[in-house]
Formats: structure tokens, C-alpha cells, sequence
């Protein structure tokens, strides 16, 4: 008796053809699955072979099924009185071997690409050999192209970030220039400014003391002196002192 699932079933053969086919299908995809997951998880190597009552064969094998077959008959035989772990070392000796055989097959062929060793190659073996060092030119050419690419890309992006650089140099001394323009001139209006309300005060004291009694006449007379202090100012800026005669009134 074993305990399945929700019950417990006898462990015979099931003499329903429906029933049994069914538990067949669902039993050898088990079976398939469990021989799956044991050559996944403990890199074992698995060959599993199985047949219906029908005659039909279902197998799996995570290598050569047919290598491993072959791998049991000698495990097995009856001429060979090896143990298991004699068996493995053999195993063990033909993939070194194996593995030396195709590193002096790499080192014979990385001879012959530096053209060591070409006598004792074919006529065949040398076009097959000349066919694989063309390809090999070729990629490296193509390789070498992509890169000059990619170099002048560099360079044009470099020289763009100069010009770059360039242009914004002169609009900052054009900027700097233009800030050392409007501070003279900030200066310059402040200096009219100032005239101007020195000549705004004058109007003004001129018109209080017209106001005043007898005050017109004052007032006329500043006036007058200091247009005559004006120009007086302006013709010493422009023409140089001189020693003059004073002439006598009435001759």
C-alpha cells in the first residue's frame, strides 16, 4: 500500500485500459521530469529509455544517448573486471586527451597564421587557410574604418566646442565693452544733470528776489554778472591771457 495524493492506492497492476493508460502518461512525464532535474542539479550524465504497452519508446538523454549506452556496456561487460572509480579515471584520461588534442590543434593553427609550419599543409588546407586570414584582414580593415570614424566625429565635435568657445569670448568682451560705454555714459548725464539743477537753483533764487521790493534791478544785475562771469569763464578757455592797455575814458 502507498499513500497518494489524497489516498492511499495498492501497488498492482491496473486492469483497466483507460485507467492504466492515463497513469502511464502521468507517470513517465514524472519520471521524464525527475530524470531531467537529477542531470541538472548533480551534472550527472542521465539516459532514461522507456516502452508503452503499445510498443511505443520515450527516452531522454542530457548527452548522446547513444554514447552513454555504450558508456554502460563497457562499465558493465563481463571481460572487464574494472571498478567505478578505474572507469572514471579512464573517462577522465580520454577528455585530456581530447582536450590536448584540440589545444595542439589551436597552437598548429596560430602557427600557420604567423606562416610556421605551411609545408605540411595541402594545397586545400593552404586556400582554406589564405580564405580565413582575408575574412580576418577584412574585419580588422573595417574595424579600423569604424574607428577613423569615430576619431573624426571626436575632432569635429572638438573643433565645434572651439568655435564655440570663441564666440562666446567675443560677445563677452563685446558685453564688457558695451557695460564701459554705458557707465561713461551714466556719468556724463549725471554731470548734466547736475548743471542743469545748479541752473534750476539760480532761476529760482533770480525769481525770489525779483519778488522783493527793488529786487528787479538785483535780480537783473546778478543776472547780468553772471552771464558776464560766463563768458568771461569761456573766453579764458579759449584764448590765452594777454596783457592788454587800459586806455583813459574820454580820450
Amino acid at each position: 500500500m502507498k499513500k497518494m495524493g489524497r489516498g492511499k492506492i495498492e501497488i498492482k497492476r491496473i486492469e483497466n485500459n483507460t485507467n492504466r493508460q492515463v497513469t502511464f502518461c502521468k507517470r513517465r512525464n514524472g519520471l521524464l521530469k525527475k530524470a531531467y532535474e537529477l542531470s541538472v542539479l548533480c551534472d550527472a550524465e542521465v539516459a532514461l529509455i522507456c516502452f508503452s504497452t503499445r510498443g511505443r519508446v520515450y527516452e531522454y538523454a542530457n548527452t548522446n544517448i547513444r554514447s552513454t549506452i555504450e558508456r554502460y556496456k563497457r562499465a558493465t561487460s563481463s571481460s572487464s573486471s574494472y571498478t567505478t572509480q578505474e572507469i572514471n579515471t579512464q573517462f577522465y584520461q580520454q577528455e585530456s586527451k581530447k582536450l590536448r588534442q584540440q589545444i595542439q590543434m589551436m597552437q598548429n593553427f596560430n602557427s600557420h597564421l604567423t606562416g610556421d609550419g605551411l609545408a605540411s599543409l595541402s594545397v586545400k588546407e593552404m586556400k582554406q587557410l589564405e580564405s580565413r586570414l582575408e575574412r580576418g584582414i577584412a574585419r580588422i580593415r573595417a574595424k579600423k574604418v569604424q574607428n577613423h570614424d569615430h576619431m573624426n566625429i571626436i575632432y569635429i565635435f572638438m573643433f565645434h566646442l572651439i568655435l564655440i568657445d570663441l564666440v562666446l569670448f567675443e560677445q563677452h568682451e563685446l558685453i564688457l565693452n558695451e557695460t564701459e560705454n554705458l557707465q561713461k555714459r551714466e556719468i556724463q548725464l549725471e554731470q548734466e544733470n547736475a548743471c542743469l539743477r545748479a541752473k534750476i537753483a539760480e532761476n529760482e533764487k533770480l525769481q525770489q528776489l525779483s519778488m522783493m521790493p527793488g529786487g528787479q534791478d538785483y535780480a537783473m544785475q546778478a543776472y547780468l554778472s553772471g552771464n558776464v562771469l560766463q563768458l568771461n569763464m569761456m573766453q579764458a578757455a579759449v584764448y590765452p591771457i594777454m596783457d592788454r592797455k587800459v586806455l583813459p575814458l574820454g580820450q
